[in-house]
């Protein structure tokens, strides 16, 4: 079975630390992203956090939750997430990295996964969602950092 794999940018017109706070502060994406209800830390421990994030329920009224893990290296500008618990996903690793360019800082997110083979929608179906989802919570991140950065949105 072939993997998923997406990769998405979006450059924020904002300081890198800022954005770099804002982009790994868990336990506040709820504000941050439109798609997560709840994010709740379950260890952290160096540069690494272990956490829950829960959706919105879907039109099903199902919510759908897992438990990840990010580790930080902000000398790198990289972070490395991957699912510890995997629900519909074979695995789910994901990279976001970030560099300061021209008009701010680019932040970049490369996912690769494979679904199970009992869930909903297939690899391919998760890709195309994952790839229309990116590009709309970067844009909606992207405004709020601005926003709470004390910028004018773009």
């Amino acid at each position: 079975m072939d993997e998923g794999h997406t990769e998405q940018s979006i450059v924020i017109d904002a300081p890198f630390d800022e954005v770099w706070r804002q982009t790994n502060d868990v336990a506040a994406w709820p504000d941050l992203f439109s798609e997560y209800a709840a994010a709740e830390i379950l260890e952290s421990s160096g540069n690494t956090v272990r956490f829950r994030l829960s959706m919105h329920p879907d039109e099903n009224g199902t919510v759908w939750s897992w438990v990840s893990e990010r580790t930080l290296d902000r000398a790198a500008g990289t972070v490395r997430a991957r699912r510890v618990e995997t629900g519909p996903f074979e695995f789910m690793d994901i990279v976001w990295t970030y560099r300061e360019v021209e008009g701010g800082v680019e932040m970049r997110w490369t996912q690769d996964f494979r679904m199970k083979p009992q869930a909903p929608v297939d690899t391919a179906a998760m890709t195309a969602r994952i790839t229309t989802n990116s590009a709309l919570q970067m844009a909606l991140i992207r405004g709020r950092v601005r926003e709470r950065a004390g910028l004018t949105a773009v």
